[in-house]
């Protein structure tokens, strides 16, 4: 297709331009091209917002200009042409008409009808684990996602959480390597660490799902439940951080040192979430005047105070640190 996607603005409503345009779905249509780049590649001819809906197949495509493929609805002000079994496709451009709008209508219609059958290639039963595995996959296109989708009985703009588990929750699941994912529009409580996705359109079901589990490599014995919205920068910095500079810190190396000790990883944690040793120990159930010499030892190791906001601060990154690299299976 490259050198292909000519600006419909730029033609002009004579034969020589409506002969490049058929052309244009033709190569499309003998290219057995996917319907992402129908849609995309049109959206990019057309210089406009243009899509596709199949209720029968759960596709709902759009794409504006050249840009990634989403699930959208359909403009009020949009040009329509239907086909059969309900397929509509459509074009919203603003302002006037180009000249040759109608035809990249027609031809539209006609490569969507074609592509249509060449792709409806049968997926997994209805609850089959696979369409899980392929609404999360960043490989698969928008429009098998949604088909996957649409056979679980999600529709494609629906709000929708994906979590990250350890162990059994509710909601449809599907094993990954060693971590549940669930699809899920609640979070119910786990006896297992849990990473929370965002809840976003169903269709972006793979983005919430690589944040669940961004989330999941941040929690703790005491911690056990994370959300990916309360990171905030802890989120990049997953990302950015490899395991083996966490390892080289000695903030962190001297958490290692502490982690020997019972039960001092976690009183240090409690002082990291209550920010007061008396509120620690009561989150720890117990009484705060055996605190003041554990935490003269985790200073003495560490190397700085823990009485102050900017001590507490550092002591937090480094115990989060500590957990990426404890998590990094996960």
């Amino acid at each position: 297709m490259k050198g292909l996607l000519l600006r419909l603005s730029g033609l002009d409503a004579d034969a020589e331009s409506a002969v490049k345009v058929i052309g244009f779905f033709d190569r499309l249509i003998t290219g057995r091209a996917g319907l992402d780049a129908l849609v995309r590649s049109t959206s990019e001819l057309a210089g406009c917002p243009v899509g596709l809906h199949a209720p029968g197949q759960g596709l709902l495509l759009c794409a504006d200009a050249g840009g990634a493929v989403t699930a959208g609805p359909l403009p009020a002000k949009a040009s329509v042409r239907a086909l059969e079994g309900g397929v509509e496709v459509w074009i919203a451009r603003q302002g006037a008409p180009a000249p040759l709008d109608d035809m990249l209508l027609e031809r539209f219609a006609i490569a969507a009808a074609v592509l249509l059958e060449h792709s409806s290639v049968p997926l997994p039963e209805l609850g089959d684990p696979a369409l899980i595995e392929l609404v999360l996959s960043d490989g698969a296109g928008t429009a098998e996602r949604s088909r996957a989708l649409h056979l679980l009985g999600i529709a494609a703009t629906a709000p929708l959480r994906v979590l990250a588990a350890t162990t059994e929750v509710p909601g449809r699941s599907v094993l990954l390597g060693t971590v549940r994912a669930v699809l899920t529009t609640e979070v119910l409580e786990t006896a297992g660490r849990l990473g929370v996705g965002p809840a976003l359109p169903a269709i972006d079901a793979a983005r919430s799902w690589q944040a669940a589990r961004t989330a999941l490599r941040y929690t703790s014995d005491g911690e056990p439940v994370v959300w990916w919205e309360r990171l905030g920068g802890l989120a990049l910095l997953a990302e950015q951080v490899g395991l083996a500079d966490i390892g080289a810190l000695p903030d962190v190396r001297a958490l290692d040192r502490l982690a020997a000790e019972p039960g001092m990883i976690t009183m240090l944690d409690a002082l990291c979430a209550t920010g007061s040793v008396r509120k620690a120990a009561a989150a720890l159930h117990r009484h705060h005047s055996t605190m003041p010499a554990r935490l003269a030892r985790a200073e003495s190791v560490l190397g700085f105070e823990l009485d102050s906001a900017g001590g507490r601060f550092r002591l937090h990154l480094a115990l989060m640190l500590r957990r990426l690299r404890e998590n990094a299976a996960d």
